[in-house]
């Protein structure tokens, strides 16, 4: 697998370009800003992008979504959220306030619990883990997680924003990503990477 993280815009979210050593082909998760930096990489490792994943509508993990897909003319994926929002309604709201829907595309596919994504030889499975955002979910395979906004490295997304909940972002660290093997290497949404061993034994946050 080959995996490259930059860190991206003024709030310092971590983007991950995931790649096939067979196919290069690649996925391209939470761009968040700086759209130039994440297609030179992308051309430097001599990949293609097959997909664009946010792992939550947040604007900082949004920002060059349509750059990126403008250049690339990858397919874009979101989470569809719970019953208590339609597909696509938080993305939506998130256009709007952040100044119209022309600057975030309209995803191409609504990504649910258990789906599989699959970059040719690699897999992944998307975890619905709200809590810090209603649409927010994470994405584990081949050993390691991409996981957003939910759990940090020694903290936890933060949950004072419309649509958070603490007690949904707990459930979602306790019975989605606190049962993956401890070795399991977590790559958040911001800050240095961990893994699911260290946060269950060291989490201020969550016990």
């Amino acid at each position: 697998m080959i995996l490259k993280a930059l860190t991206v815009g003024f709030i310092a979210t971590n983007c991950y370009i995931v790649g096939s050593e067979v196919s290069k082909r690649c996925m391209v998760i939470d761009p968040g800003a700086d759209a130039k930096s994440i297609l030179k990489a992308i051309e430097n490792a001599q990949l293609s992008v097959a997909l664009i994943v946010t792992t939550h509508s947040h604007f900082d993990h949004l920002g060059a979504v349509s750059s990126l897909k403008a250049a690339t003319g990858a397919k874009f994926a979101v989470g569809s959220g719970s019953g208590k929002y339609t597909p696509g309604a938080f993305v939506k709201l998130v256009a709007a306030m952040s100044g119209g829907s022309a600057r975030i595309p309209e995803p191409d596919e609504f990504l649910k619990d258990g789906d599989k994504i699959d970059i040719d030889d690699l897999h992944f499975e998307v975890l619905f883990t709200p809590g810090h955002s209603p649409d927010e979910i994470s994405l584990y395979g081949q050993g390691v997680l991409f996981s957003g906004d939910t759990l940090f490295n020694a903290g936890i997304g933060r949950t004072d924003f419309p649509g958070c909940s603490y007690e949904q972002l707990e459930a979602s660290i306790k019975t989605r990503l606190y049962i993956l093997p401890d070795n399991t290497v977590v790559y958040p949404g911001h800050g240095p990477a961990t893994t699911i061993g260290n946060e269950k034994r060291g989490n201020p946050f969550i016990r």
